[in-house]
């Protein structure tokens, strides 16, 4: 297990510098009442007074009520400033600007949400003069499971080392509420979705895997897949010029 006391330390120290080299005012982030943007509001809120949760409801009803009630819940103990702004309007009206040229599918479809999320941080963010700060963990990078130019957009990420159980041990030793510690994780991007029941392998075996390096071949066939298929999420943009360069 990992000293969590130097963790925090160094974690914030990590924030703090940031914030002086890039003469940024304060960090916003999308405090989604799940336990990554929990630790991510934590440690910033040690780092800087200057800390904005966004909680950004998007059509989902636990948006609105579970997540949402989490989220305030991190937000109070931890006195971190907070401001909703409902998005299901933008998306409604984004879809129907798009069915004039295409349907949407499914998965184009719950994207949405993720981005205009980031839209709306980058708004404020540069309105503010604040850093975005993202919330994606160790294991949801590996299996790209997360939105591109979503919740995958940010200007930095002070837990994107940490496995998923890590997550969970570091929020237990900073007190955070159980309500956060013992929710079921999910994206919350439509109606009884769970990351693991969408992914069809457990994060306990996905952080066994990237931990220990063991994991059984069924999990490993589903998390060596995911991977390859979202490469395309973790590698820079393609430009000719990167293109031009191998040939």
């Amino acid at each position: 297990m990992r000293d969590y006391a130097k963790e925090t330390e160094k974690r914030v120290a990590f924030i703090k510098d940031l914030l002086a080299k890039t003469g940024a005012k304060g960090i916003v982030f999308g405090n989604s009442g799940g336990k990554d943007s929990a630790l991510v509001g934590i440690l910033c809120k040690k780092a800087t007074e200057n800390v904005l949760g966004v909680i950004m409801p998007c059509e989902s009803k636990r948006n609105f009520t579970i997540d949402a009630d989490d989220g305030r819940e991190v937000a109070e103990k931890f006195n971190i400033a907070t401001a909703v702004i409902d998005l299901t309007e933008a998306k409604r009206a984004e879809l129907a600007a798009i069915s004039s040229i295409c349907e949407v599918t499914k998965e184009a479809n719950v994207n949405i949400a993720p981005r205009l999320r980031m839209t709306a941080l980058y708004a404020i963010g540069q309105s503010k003069g604040y850093l975005v700060a993202g919330t994606d963990n160790r294991s949801e990078i590996h299996m790209g499971y997360y939105t591109k130019w979503g919740d995958g957009a940010y200007d930095f990420n002070p837990i994107s080392d940490l496995a998923v159980c890590e997550v969970y041990e570091f929020l237990e030793y900073l007190g955070a509420p159980e309500s956060i510690i013992k929710k079921a994780p999910s994206a919350g991007l439509f109606e009884g979705q769970t990351d693991e029941q969408e992914m069809g392998v457990t994060y306990a075996a996905i952080d066994s895997y990237l931990l220990k390096g063991e994991c059984d071949a069924r999990d490993l066939e589903v998390i060596e897949r995911y991977h390859r298929r979202s490469r395309h999420k973790r590698e820079p943009i393609v430009t000719y010029e990167s293109w031009a360069s191998k040939q």
